[in-house]
């Protein structure tokens, strides 16, 4: 109940939680500013990690606090998530049950392939793949032992647009894909878009082509410089490797590369039927702005390329090395592009 200080009614005073520091600052509770700065700079540690596992079983807490022994100290560790430190060193010493060895060498798995797959995969992306290595394993025990390893995906960021619409107005192509983004066959509809990547010595126009069918990238270009070429760079490499026949579908949105005279009268020749999106509709071309979000999602907002060299490898490597050949697609069945499209050649 609210008590009588000083000719004023203040409220009841907040409980402390055990294991948090107060906070320094001004009497008002606003923290100065160079406090603020060092609460948040970069490296500090937190102890985040713990809140899946606050209202948890005592056994699962003990093993929270052996797989994180060497980042927070075995005392704080026990005293946040309430439990003795005799308890956890007793525990400790008993020889470990058949299950929980099996236990950690499917956390030991699950560590290898959140390295392997960029830190990309959830919990339902990584129970596909070790299903399909042979363990049995259930999706809710992956989730609880990747929680209890600290195992966390790369989250993903606000869609930001980054590519100029045309600045004239040429002849009005419509949008014969119409959202229509389930394709029976590869080689029927394909979607190119551009984007661009930082890097400490200036962007890194990127454009890719892809098939529908499979989400595979058939073909991708890197420029210095936001112009056509590279747009045409795309398109010439998924030809040469695709060979597609007459009546492909080629859908993009309205920006200056795609509209321009040279690309489409380059795809016209070849027989190809063009679509564009709506005017500043990016749903139109979804599966390709999701291919963006991914790529600079899993690869780009979480490091600093020097320059376009350095950009350029590390591109080729995720696009060639991994997403083509390795990353899963919900939409795919759980399937990698390569590998779904195998699936057609041996069904």
């Amino acid at each position: 109940p609210p008590v009588q200080v000083a000719g004023r009614l203040e409220g009841p005073r907040r409980r402390r939680l055990p294991g948090l520091r107060r906070t320094q600052g001004t009497d008002d509770g606003s923290r100065p500013a160079q406090a603020g700065a060092r609460a948040g700079h970069r490296g500090a540690r937190h102890f985040k990690k713990s809140r899946g596992v606050l209202c948890a079983r005592v056994p699962v807490k003990y093993g929270f606090v052996q797989a994180h022994r060497v980042e927070f100290r075995v005392t704080r560790m026990c005293a946040v998530l309430a439990i003795s430190r005799s308890g956890f060193y007793a525990w400790q010493r008993r020889p470990a049950s058949g299950r929980a060895q099996a236990n950690q060498r499917l956390i030991d798995r699950m560590r290898l392939l959140h390295q392997q797959t960029r830190e990309a995969y959830g919990a339902r992306k990584m129970w596909h793949v070790l299903r399909r290595e042979g363990v049995a394993c259930g999706r809710h025990r992956v989730a609880r032992l990747r929680r209890l390893a600290g195992l966390v995906a790369l989250r993903r960021r606000r869609y930001v647009r980054t590519v100029q619409a045309r600045q004239q107005e040429p002849a009005m192509i419509p949008n014969r894909l119409a959202q229509r983004f389930a394709v029976p066959a590869k080689n029927r509809v394909w979607a190119g878009d551009l984007t661009f990547i930082p890097t400490r010595t200036g962007w890194l126009y990127v454009a890719v082509l892809l098939d529908l069918y499979s989400r595979r990238v058939v073909g991708w270009a890197m420029s210095e410089r936001q112009s056509p070429t590279v747009v045409i760079e795309a398109w010439l490499m998924a030809w040469r490797h695709r060979r597609p026949a007459a009546g492909l579908l080629h859908h993009s949105d309205q920006g200056n590369q795609y509209t321009a005279s040279l690309y489409q009268t380059l795809l016209t020749r070849r027989g190809v039927i063009l679509s564009m999106s709506r005017k500043g509709n990016c749903y139109d071309n979804a599966p390709v702005e999701s291919f963006f979000s991914t790529l600079k999602n899993e690869l780009v907002r979480h490091r600093q390329f020097q320059n376009q060299a350095e950009a350029r490898q590390a591109i080729f490597e995720y696009i060639e090395g991994f997403y083509n050949r390795r990353r899963l697609h919900q939409a795919l069945g759980y399937w990698s592009p390569e590998d779904f499209e195998r699936q057609e050649r041996d069904p």
